[in-house]
């Protein structure tokens, strides 16, 4: 018995030798380091919005979490020196990141993932209604949101889009600035925030501002094509919407608060901003407040003169949101003074001072409907109260202009019926109180307006429409009437319209897709153009408008294609649009002596615009990408093959970036050729090319999202003139120039 229990002992001694052995010999191999924690934030790479339920894999191990509301995450006790993550959901494309862990006991990232497009059958599945492929193409070429809206974010809206393909400035001034898009500026360009019209008097002359604050939107998208007849008859220009979500339309799980500042060196200018969301549930509150300022705009030939703007704008909104829809209400406030130059030729020496003052309330119920075909109801009504005066440097009160405005509207949405997709309908109604006051000449005017629009995508194997229809009844009542009036008999006016709109879309193959378009577009004259009689004093002109002009009418048309590669997309666009009674104020040579101004005569002739424009972005290697667009317009009157006046000359960017999750640097060029097409009384513009720097950073402080945007604009202090700026013979544009901006989100 002793003798096997010493064997025993023996084996038992032996066995711990090997494991003591064991021990020491993995000590030396891997060190005693202690575990590893990796935590998180899952984001948008579009508009850095938290992404929820994605999944992050530890590959070759069994560790894995998910992001919550938030987009956090957290993997703790892993026992590596390095690893790699796996990243996937099912709206956005799978993602591979690799880690050193050693460096620390933990690690916070940040991690982007890229949307992607998902191909399913034509059938609704949810009580949402899929994009078409019209969609698919503006949110690539037409919508500005995310990292390149921060990045060309600037002193107005026209100025943050000037870059996008189509799209040029016309300005008398850095404030009052406002996009034009293919040679069509005025109110042939239909401006909206989250749908609502903007009301303010930008259309109707170059010295008048948009009420617009850039800073404090999500996205801006630029529409062309059917789906702008849902809400203007002007199909041929385009539509810009702002997109605040001023009426919050759903619940977030936590408060959220945005906080930004700008500034710039060429106009000594900044900005301060904040905007938060705060839930309540069943109600959601969002508040927006920001406050900007600029100096005299300085250039490389001197200092542009009464340029400056000051500018404070605030919002609060609320919404009851259930399951059924929701139904809320905002209110806004835009207070802008700004200085419009002199100098030049019919301009008051010292300039104008502009005051201008805007209050918006707006009320929106959306009802779903549990219904197979429709899918929800939307009720608008807005209501604005706007007013704008405009003073000699004496402080002597020139002009002044006051505008009521009611508007309601009502839009039913509907899911997919056989091969139609999607579409929707509804009605309008705006009543317009137009006053003038000072040495403007102008009646005092009410305007009706009642409108009725369709909108259908159809979609059938490889090919899609889009069409829309628009009808139009207006009723222009000046409340003083005068059938004698030197410029005609000023009376009431009514119109009748109507704009079809039919675009269709071939794809070729998964990468590749066809197009055109044709419409019928219309457009009634504004009040100005009927019945402006006597000097505008901002603008510097003697207006003289024509009381028998009938609705500008037109045909337009246009090819496209566009190549949607992994690599690599491109689009090119051509047009052409036949316009019958054109309505444009035209400058005639002569003077008025009474005033000094030049007179601006309004008419309705034959016109064509026609031209091209397109875009590339191409991935060149990892990381690295160049961008490229060019854009041009050739405007004439059709009696005489004569140019039409204030048409940019052709224009274009060329971009080459580096891009990560965390950085974005590269260096442009902005570049136009000269304008020698111009009106008798025009001046032409020189070409030019003009250098550019950015560079991006983002990252994560605890429970805090940081995007930092530095941009180093015109690098060689270049001069150089915008043709659509009514000041180009005095000064040119901004010399060289630092942008900072700065958003912290929570």
């Amino acid at each position: 018995m002793n003798f096997f229990i010493n064997i025993l002992i023996i084996r038992l001694n032996l066995i711990g030798a090997i494991i003591f052995l064991f021990l020491i010999f993995n000590s030396f191999l891997y060190p005693n380091e202690p575990p590893v924690n990796i935590t998180g934030k899952i984001l948008n790479g579009d508009n850095s919005e938290p992404i929820a339920n994605a999944q992050i894999l530890v590959l070759d191990s069994d560790a894995f979490a998910i992001s919550d509301e938030n987009g956090y995450f957290s993997i703790k006790n892993l026992m590596l020196t390095k690893c790699r993550l796996k990243i996937t959901h099912l709206a956005y494309q799978e993602k591979i990141v690799e880690l050193e862990l050693q460096v620390s006991n933990n690690r916070d990232i940040i991690i982007y993932l890229i949307p992607r497009a998902i191909s399913l059958s034509p059938v609704v599945v949810t009580d949402k209604i899929s994009k078409s492929k019209f969609d698919e193409l503006y949110e690539q070429t037409n919508v500005l949101k995310g990292k390149e809206l921060q990045q060309d974010l600037s002193l107005t809206l026209a100025s943050t889009l000037k870059n996008e393909t189509g799209l040029s400035v016309r300005s008398m001034g850095p404030a009052p600035s406002r996009p034009v898009i293919r040679g069509l500026g005025q109110d042939r360009v239909f401006i909206s925030e989250d749908g609502n019209k903007t009301t303010d008097l930008s259309g109707t002359s170059p010295d008048h501002a948009v009420t617009l604050e850039p800073f404090t939107v999500n996205s801006i998208e630029v529409i062309r094509g059917p789906k702008v007849l849902s809400k203007t008859l002007t199909t041929i220009g385009g539509l810009v919407n702002i997109i605040k979500d001023e009426i919050p339309n759903e619940i977030h799980n936590t408060p959220h608060l945005t906080l930004g500042g700008y500034g710039e060196t060429a106009n000594k200018g900044f900005l301060g901003a904040a905007i938060t969301e705060i839930p309540f549930d069943p109600f959601a509150l969002r508040f927006e407040i920001s406050k900007r300022k600029t100096d005299d705009l300085k250039t490389p030939a001197g200092t542009l003169k009464n340029s400056y703007s000051e500018n404070f704008n605030s919002s609060a909104g609320i919404s009851f949101i259930k399951d059924w829809g929701f139904t809320g209400a905002s209110l806004r406030f835009f207070n802008l003074d700004y200085g419009v130059p002199g100098g030049f030729v019919g301009a008051h020496p010292n300039g104008v001072d502009i005051e201008m003052y805007r209050r918006q309330i707006n009320i929106e119920n959306v009802y779903n409907f549990k219904s197979i075909f429709y899918d929800k109801l939307n009720i608008k009504f807005s209501n604005t109260y706007y007013r704008h005066k405009e003073f000699e440097s004496s402080g002597r009160l020139g002009s002044e202009f006051r505008i009521i405005d009611y508007i309601a509207s009502a839009e039913i949405n509907h899911r997919q019926f056989h091969s139609i997709t999607s579409g929707q309908f509804g009605v309008s109604f705006e009543h317009r109180n137009f006053d003038i006051g000072g040495f403007v000449f102008t009646p005092p005017t009410n305007s009706m307006n009642f409108s009725a629009y369709i909108f259908e995508n159809i979609n059938k194997d490889r090919l899609s429409f889009d069409f829309a229809a628009r009808y139009s009844f207006d009723n222009i009542k000046p409340e003083i009437e005068d059938p004698d009036s030197e410029i005609g008999p000023i009376k009431q006016r009514i119109f009748n319209n109507f704009s079809l709109s039919l675009s269709g879309l071939f794809q070729l193959s998964e990468k590749v897709f066809i197009g055109a378009n044709i419409s019928r577009s219309s457009r009634v004259p504004t009040i100005e153009d009927l019945f402006s009689e006597g000097p505008h004093l901002a603008a510097y002109s003697f207006e003289i408008g024509n009381p028998l002009l009938e609705s500008e009418s037109g045909i337009g048309t246009e090819v496209f294609v566009y190549h949607k590669f992994e690599k690599l997309f491109f689009n090119l666009n051509a047009f052409y649009n036949n316009l019958n009674s054109y309505i444009i104020p035209r400058n005639t040579g002569k003077i008025n002596y009474q005033t000094f101004l030049p007179i601006y005569l309004t008419t309705g002739t034959g016109a064509v615009l026609y031209g091209f424009d397109g875009e590339v972005k191409w991935k060149l290697i990892e990381n690295i990408f160049i961008e490229s667009s060019i854009s041009y317009t050739i405007g004439q009157f059709k009696d005489n093959s004569a140019y039409l006046p204030q048409i940019p000359p052709m224009k274009g960017l060329l971009e080459i970036k580096y891009s990560d999750d965390k950085v974005i640097f590269g260096i442009n060029s902005e570049w136009a050729a000269s304008q020698m097409k111009v009106d008798e009384f025009e001046q032409p513009t020189a070409g030019y090319i003009v250098f550019n720097m950015f560079v991006q950073y983002f990252f994560v402080t605890g429970d805090f999202y940081n995007n930092l945007s530095l941009n180093i604009d015109n690098i060689f202090n270049q001069e150089y003139r915008n043709h659509l700026s009514r000041v180009k013979s005095i000064l040119p544009e901004a010399g060289f120039n630092i942008r900072l901006i700065y958003k912290l989100m929570i």
